[in-house]
């Protein structure tokens, strides 16, 4: 039998309540300490959508009904762990009583347009200028977009 290397699929979901998205604060590395899209790793012979509504409710306790597909997003460096393709979609939050979870040590409501940069981890900053563009346009987004 031939022995490939394929990359580990991840879901990210962006949780919508009024004007704000629900983040983590991330508790493990990489990127302990930084701010994250509330997420994780696809489990074997789970559906992406499942992973999505399963890793919200881990990380937040926040329960959600998936929206739309945002994008996906593949570049190979965008993890430091490896290989990691992403499958961002957009959610809603059923209820707003959030409590950390999981491998996040906090999590909390915040303005999109109102988080910097420099305080989010992977490629979450393009996630959310793509999602906030999303908000106007409806467009789906990829890596090499």
């Amino acid at each position: 039998m031939s022995s490939y290397k394929n990359p580990a699929l991840t879901v990210d979901v962006i949780i919508q309540k009024g004007d704000a998205i629900l983040l983590v604060k991330r508790g493990n590395e990489p990127f302990k300490g930084k701010l994250a899209l509330p997420g994780g790793f696809v489990e074997w012979n789970e559906k992406v959508e499942d992973a999505a509504v399963r890793e919200v409710k881990e990380e937040t306790g926040v329960e959600v009904k998936l929206r739309e597909l945002l994008g996906v997003y593949s570049d190979p460096k965008r993890d430091p762990r490896g290989h990691v393709v992403s499958v961002v979609f957009v959610a809603d939050a059923l209820h707003d009583r959030v409590m950390a979870g999981s491998d996040a040590e906090n999590a909390a409501w915040v303005k999109p347009e109102e988080v910097r940069e420099s305080e989010l981890s992977f490629d979450h900053w393009k996630i959310i200028q793509d999602y906030l563009k999303w908000r106007k346009t409806k467009e789906t987004f990829w890596s090499s977009k």
